[in-house]
Order: structure tokens, then sequence, then C-alpha cells
């Protein structure tokens, strides 16, 4: 019989894995995030330049997706020409430390982690 605890994984809708996790765990939100966490805030061309390889673009939907979900904030001033500033919310500084944990793990086990990715890609070769 299975667990009553998996019963949260069952609807994509309420199980935080599939809807809170992948939101900020993709390749950028990440990034975005402990970057917003150096500085007390932004503009959206000084995130561009410290995050260099990030298209102006795909910058934007993220900032967007943490803006929606709580995590950063976006402040404009009626300015010409516009000026906009990101920074981290409460909630977003709250992400932080956990997201530090798991970048201290990878960084740990990083060699660990290519090593096998090595042998297995020898190994399907």
């Amino acid at each position: 019989m299975r667990s009553e605890n998996l019963k949260i994984f069952a609807e994509a809708e309420t199980c935080p894995a599939r809807n809170v996790l992948d939101r900020f765990g993709d390749k950028w939100s990440t990034l975005v995030i402990l970057v917003l966490n150096e500085e007390e805030k932004l503009r959206f061309n000084e995130l561009h330049k410290v995050i260099g390889d990030i298209s102006q673009k795909m910058l934007t939907v993220t900032l967007r997706n943490l803006e929606a979900d709580g995590l950063a904030s976006r402040k404009v001033y009626p300015e010409i020409p516009p000026r906009v500033e990101y920074k981290l919310t409460p909630l977003g500084k709250s992400l932080v430390p956990h997201i530090s944990s798991l970048l201290k793990w990878a960084d740990q086990n990083f060699s660990s982690i290519m090593a096998s990715r090595s042998k297995y890609n020898q190994k399907v070769s």
C-alpha cells in the first residue's frame, strides 16, 4: 500500500515539487535570485550585464515569473528614459539559505557527479 504522503504528488496543481520547485528550478531563476541577493536592488541592464549569457527575453520571462510568485519585486520610476529596479522580497530572501545549501552540496559533490556522468556516457555510447 502506498504511503498517504505520496498523495501530494498526484495532482500538478497542488504538488509543491511540480508547481513551486519547477518554477525557480529552471536554468536562470536560481541565478537571478542569487544575484539579486548580493545587491539591495538592480536595474534590468545591470542584471543582464552581471549574468552575461542570458538573453533579454529570457531575463524578462524569469523576472516576471519571480515577480508572479512573490519572490522578486519590480519598481518602475516615471522617468525618461524609464528606470525599472528589481529586488528580492522577504519571501525571496527566505529562499536564499536553501539555495545556498544546495549550492554547497553541489560544490562538494561536483567531481563525483561529473565522474558518474562520464562513466555513464561511456557505458551508453
